[in-house]
């Protein structure tokens, strides 16, 4: 994590002073991300702006993470980077109830009592949220190709065929 981004932030002091961060982390120190991921090599580029809506009386926090995600495609088998940048704004709110009074363009992000938040968690929920479910890389191949069936599995007759003679017509 870099130098200038604590570890934890006072996210309604934060709002009130208006501030901004930016970090970068390895993509090796977010724990829950390990599993979704090929590997844990390359790093993460990421910033925080704090900020309050005074017209829609919003306290909010402007999120951007670019990286590229190291991901298994699941056609080749092969490691690729899937290249992530994501710009996302946070309404903060004290309680659950407050979601609702959210405009649609900005994603609830529920703050402890005690208002401090972690930067690193909010950046490792929302790559853990762009992995997609079934990675494909762009330049993979289709398995099919390789994989096509033979002359002999076409030309077996369906098993199901002996079926079809027991219907009346």
């Amino acid at each position: 994590m870099s130098a200038n981004v604590p570890e934890t932030l006072d996210a309604w002091r934060m709002v009130a002073a208006r501030r901004c961060f930016d970090g970068q982390v390895e993509l090796a120190k977010l724990p829950r991300l390990e599993g979704l991921v090929a590997d844990s090599e390359g790093a993460c580029s990421y910033a925080l702006e704090f900020g309050h809506d005074e017209i829609l009386k919003v306290s909010y926090v402007d999120l951007s993470i670019d990286t590229a995600l190291p991901l298994t495609c699941q056609r080749s088998l092969q490691r690729f980077l899937l290249p992530v940048s994501i710009k996302q704004r946070l309404g903060l709110i004290r309680n659950e109830d407050e979601e609702s009074a959210l405009p649609e363009e900005y994603e609830a992000l529920l703050v402890p009592e005690d208002g401090q938040l972690r930067p690193l968690d909010l950046v490792e929920d929302e790559l853990v949220l762009a992995v997609p479910v079934v990675p494909l890389s762009p330049e993979g191949e289709a398995v099919n190709r390789d994989w096509a069936p033979t002359e002999e599995e076409q030309s077996k007759a369906n098993p199901f065929a002996a079926l079809a003679a027991l219907k009346k017509p």
